[in-house]
């Protein structure tokens, strides 16, 4: 008696599925994930950048700012002024230095806490502002006023977006994706607020104080390209050799009219 065709059929088919699937599975891994895992950074060799960013000259002169469209934030009896350059004594606060190119694939922990930019007499503190990638960056309403919280963003990965924050509200928690260098922050309710974010994948980086002081630990050994970047005044680079466990004392200088 002849065996039924279609049955045949119905088996070959499924025979061909399942040695189909046991090829797929047993293909090997793709490229990226067969790629063995980039090291840590070995902390017995590992050197630090530090230094300080000088101002010579005239500063420009700070700008008053009436804060009295918003009787919120007409709170302080000493007079608001601006702070695109924070100059002091010859140096310089609130520029943003960091590792630019020469660093070789490393693995680095992710940051355990949110940075927090904190809003405060109607000004962002800091003034400036660096984090990771992925990092949560936490926003705090500490004024009696309404805040709308707006950065402005331009590297590909990274979205706009504002938010309201009300009076003394819960805080914002957001984070982007991409590495951006002086990302402005702005609040629509208050033209004068104004910030600027940092973000890198790495954590090679700082943000000058009042003393124009600056420290980047845990730098693997090598030769770079450093970068200081200040909102007003640009971007100077430098070329520094890291020797093992070394500290390699460096300077960058800005100058005014």
């Amino acid at each position: 008696m002849r065996t039924p065709i279609v049955p045949l059929l119905l088996s070959a088919a499924l025979a061909f599925a399942i040695a189909g699937c046991n090829q797929h599975a047993n293909a090997p891994a793709s490229s990226a994930s067969s790629k063995a895992a980039a090291p840590p950074v070995d902390e017995a060799t590992s050197g630090t950048i530090s230094g300080v960013v000088k101002f010579s000259g005239s500063a420009p002169k700070a700008v008053k700012i009436d804060m009295g469209l918003d009787p919120a934030c007409n709170m302080s009896p000493e007079p608001n002024y601006s702070e695109q350059v924070a100059a002091n004594r010859g140096k310089l606060a609130n520029v943003y230095v960091y590792i630019k190119s020469g660093l070789a694939a490393h693995s680095y922990p992710a940051p355990a806490m949110p940075a927090t930019i904190t809003q405060k007499g109607c000004r962002y503190v800091p003034h400036v502002l660096a984090a990771r990638t992925g990092q949560n960056i936490r926003i705090v309403n500490d004024d009696p006023a309404m805040h709308n919280i707006h950065p402005a963003p331009n590297a590909p990965g990274n979205h706009e977006w504002n938010v309201s924050q009300p009076p003394k509200g819960e805080p914002i928690e957001r984070s982007f994706n991409a590495p951006e260098v002086m990302m402005p922050v702005k609040c629509n309710q208050h033209p004068w607020m104004k910030m600027y974010l940092n973000l890198d994948d790495n954590p090679y980086f700082a943000v000058t104080g009042g003393n124009g002081g600056f420290s980047i630990a845990n730098v693997p050994p090598g030769d770079y390209v450093v970068a200081a970047v200040q909102e007003k005044l640009g971007e100077k680079d430098i070329n520094v050799h890291v020797a093992a466990k070394q500290t390699q004392d460096v300077s960058f200088e800005y100058k005014g009219q």
